[in-house]
């Protein structure tokens, strides 16, 4: 590939990291903490892109034009310009998250055991995570938990054997390393259930457990007094992972 080409493919990699971090294209990539990263190094490739451009013609006005004539150039090969595709499916494709085929093939994952778990508010319903709720039933026994109206917001998944979970997908880094918490759900459920179809679940803590079939990870239940669907969040993973 020749230099020309180089720029170009330096450019448009350079402008779709900045489509992609000032929009919220990125979130389907990387976790919402690492926006400053992407836009500093879409900066970074376009400024390299930028000093290439200047380099190159500087080379052109210091060269001697019967050494120009003398010289003899290869053409690359037209196939190179096919690197150029995937940028361009960066910037115009958004990709899906990853939803519940890949979550009831990867074993539920909860954070370690913290020493201790912020204070709830002591009145009204309680909005958690899936994550949070997860977190505080398997390892707090749900003690916050108990008599109150919780309502947590997911993905519908079903397992092989039909059981329900409310399912977010959360991030290390970025969505390659996505890993599912999953809660089962019971209770007053609708009569037909869609996988990857959102929705507020509301219901109450329930000490049953379930061992997810892939790790043997506990999975708490939910007992669900109601259902509404809702739209799928702007950032379509958990940030409550990371604590």
């Amino acid at each position: 590939m020749n230099r020309q080409a180089q720029t170009v493919v330096l450019f448009l990699t350079g402008g779709g990291l900045l489509h992609a971090g000032f929009t919220d294209l990125y979130l389907r990539y990387v976790k919402a903490g690492l926006r400053p990263l992407l836009i500093g190094a879409g900066v970074v490739l376009i400024a390299a892109a930028t000093a290439t451009v200047w380099y190159g013609r500087k080379q052109s006005e210091n060269r001697d034009p019967q050494d120009s004539q003398k010289a003899h150039t290869h053409r690359e090969p037209r196939v190179s310009w096919l690197l150029v595709l995937p940028l361009l499916a960066l910037v115009l494709v958004a990709p899906p998250a990853a939803g519940s085929y890949t979550a009831m093939r990867t074993g539920t994952a909860l954070q370690e055991q913290p020493w201790g778990y912020p204070e709830l508010p002591a009145d009204g319903p309680l909005r958690l995570s899936v994550a949070d709720y997860a977190g505080r039933a398997v390892y707090d026994k749900g003690r916050a938990l108990a008599d109150r109206e919780l309502k947590v917001t997911g993905f519908l998944a079903l397992g092989g054997d039909g059981t329900p979970y409310l399912v977010r997908m959360a991030l290390n880094c970025c969505a390659a390393d996505a890993q599912p918490v999953k809660v089962a759900l019971s209770g007053d459920l609708p009569a037909v259930l869609q996988p990857d179809t959102w929705i507020e679940v509301t219901g109450t803590y329930t000490p049953k457990q379930a061992k997810d079939p892939v790790n043997g990870t506990a999975i708490p239940f939910l007992d669900v007094t109601a259902t509404k669907p809702v739209k799928a969040p702007q950032d379509p993973y958990d940030e409550a992972w990371n604590g």
